[in-house]
């Protein structure tokens, strides 16, 4: 039985660029983080990757594969817009059931959608409403499978604007050319944990018993791996947040002290907006910088520290202001060059579940209420006026940097995140 229709769009932010700029249209492209040669390509459009360019390859390499490659420098916001453009499209056909990342998403087909002439059918209407109202140049392969990881892997069969089908009966032999790491969420850890139970290959992964599986993932897991290998449906698993936070590769002019300072500060204040409107305090913070590689050793720091429950913007700025400033060979600026910095906060706490502190009530409540309107009223202005209305002045000096990022497994929010 046919479950799940998955939509997988090609080559997502060097599409969305070709599609606004048509001068970049068959041609091969590179969209990077910031225009500098130690850069590097966080997507490439599939006439850059037939010159062996893709996500994760530096810009000088990009350049001597392919020297008439388009760098263009990302614009996240329109990626967010496209997006949501596309979602609606696709649910003026069928209705979206999950929404798995920026460029991903998954439709459940239900009665007689459920039907292999039905579904393609279906898939064909996604397709033609994708180009009509979104671009033409925003393609997307479609799997169409008994549940959700089939139906991903079936999205990954033919690309681009490929349109796969595994029904039960192609299970597995189907799937025997796959290796175990074309599956969503099978890492290299995960990997290396098979390999030393014997399973090297899909067929390996298929034939393996529920309790291998079991003792292989240190759970239910393998469980649940071993019955979405034989096409059994299954549920979205609720999503628990458990950290939030911001990095950004520094542009040229800001690789040095005062640079990424500044951009931490950004970054800090975007977080602490974010953990706000999420509805979470946090209880730890850690930050990093990354320096440039010497030999086959990444240079870099990363320090963490724990507090209270809070999600106050001035807090996080006092304890960036003192892991930046630990004692000579203890603080995060050793490096000549710092190339990209971040911030997590982790130990989140729901607003619902906060509990004030002791130290709290002695000083009195009247201050923390306060403070909270406060952070509250900065962020309505913010979401009004735009980025940047008001912040703490310890930013000031990369107002312009650190904008909005996006995690291909997270959707940011434009308001606070820009």
């Amino acid at each position: 039985m046919l479950r799940t229709l998955f939509v997988d769009f090609n080559a997502y932010f060097a599409s969305v660029e070709q599609q606004i700029n048509p001068n970049l249209r068959g041609r091969p492209v590179g969209v990077v983080p910031v225009m500098a040669e130690t850069s590097c390509c966080i997507a490439a459009s599939y006439e850059a990757k037939a010159y062996g360019i893709k996500t994760g390859t530096s810009v000088a390499d990009a350049k001597r594969l392919c020297p008439e490659i388009k760098l263009v420098v990302g614009r996240h916001e329109v990626y967010v817009d496209f997006h949501q453009r596309a979602v609606a499209a696709v649910e003026r056909i069928a209705p979206v059931r999950q929404v798995m990342s920026i460029d991903e998403m998954e439709c459940e087909l239900t009665g007689s959608w459920q039907g292999r002439e039905k579904a393609i059918w279906i898939a064909g209407r996604i397709k033609k409403e994708l180009r009509d109202s979104v671009g033409v140049c925003m393609r997307s392969s479609i799997g169409i499978a008994p549940n959700t990881m089939l139906g991903k892997l079936a999205s990954d069969m033919q690309k681009p604007n490929g349109l796969t089908v595994l029904e039960q009966a192609d299970i597995p032999v189907k799937l025997l050319h796959l290796k175990p790491s074309a599956i969503s969420g099978v890492g290299p850890r995960m990997v290396q944990r098979l390999e030393k139970a014997n399973i090297i290959t899909m067929a390996d992964l298929y034939a393996a018993p529920r309790d291998v599986l079991h003792t292989v993932w240190g759970g239910v897991g393998g469980d649940e791996m071993y019955d979405k290998l034989r096409g059994q449906w299954y549920e979205p698993r609720e999503v628990v947040t458990r950290t939030l936070g911001h990095s950004h590769v520094l542009p040229p002019e800001l690789r040095n002290a005062e640079g990424a300072w500044n951009v931490l500060n950004r970054l800090t204040q975007k977080a602490a907006m974010r953990l706000r409107k999420q509805g979470f305090y946090a209880t730890g913070m850690s930050v990093f910088v990354k320096g440039r590689r010497i030999g086959d050793m990444k240079s870099g720091r990363q320090r963490d520290t724990t507090f209270c429950e809070t999600q106050d913007t001035a807090f996080f700025l006092r304890v960036l202001a003192k892991l930046w400033s630990k004692p000579a060979g203890q603080g995060l600026i050793l490096q000549p060059m710092p190339l990209a910095v971040g911030l997590t906060f982790f130990g989140l706490v729901p607003a619902a579940q906060h509990t004030p502190t002791l130290f709290e009530a002695n000083v009195g409540v009247a201050s923390t209420i306060n403070r909270s309107r406060l952070s509250a009223a900065v962020d309505n202005i913010n979401r009004l006026y735009g980025k940047n209305a008001l912040y703490y002045a310890s930013a000031h000096g990369a107002l312009d940097n650190a904008p909005m990022r996006i995690a291909f497994t997270r959707i940011p929010h434009i308001e606070t995140e820009r």
